[in-house]
């Protein structure tokens, strides 16, 4: 089964996998600085992207907080991962990645995107990383 997955995706289950085990005694404890450490180790853009992703989420979503998820920042209530970010250089694809999980309030019709490529941050892309924040938070 093993074959089926990249190394990257074994490296980001394993941590997962971390994540859990240590989660059994850091639950309810601020997990901020585990988040901004695994920002400060991400290169250039994605750095970049990351930072401004933590501080839209603590500004217009603080009741989202900080936890690891895969490796990579999340944000979320009650144990459960809303907002995520995945670093390009994470899978060696061209984008980084701003997703949401079921639990966004995300909700539009039949049919709506859970997961946004992001290239660049330019003040209309942080408005909309915003809103979709403010919303998938309920």
């Amino acid at each position: 089964m093993s074959e089926n997955f990249t190394s990257e995706e074994r490296a980001a289950m394993k941590e997962r996998a971390q994540e859990v085990r240590k989660g059994r005694t850091t639950k309810g404890k601020d997990q901020e600085p585990a988040v901004l450490e695994k920002i400060a180790e991400m290169a250039g853009e994605d750095r970049a992207i990351a930072e401004r992703v933590h501080a839209i989420v603590k500004e217009v979503a603080p009741e989202l907080l900080p936890r690891l998820w895969y490796g990579m920042p999340a944000y979320g209530k009650g144990g459960k991962a809303t907002v995520f970010f995945q670093a390009k250089v994470k899978f060696k694809v061209r984008y980084a990645t701003l997703g949401f999980s079921e639990d966004a309030q995300l909700d539009e019709g039949a049919m709506w995107p859970t997961a946004f490529a992001v290239t660049a941050l330019t003040p209309e892309v942080e408005e909309r990383i915003a809103g979709l924040v403010k919303r998938a938070a309920g």
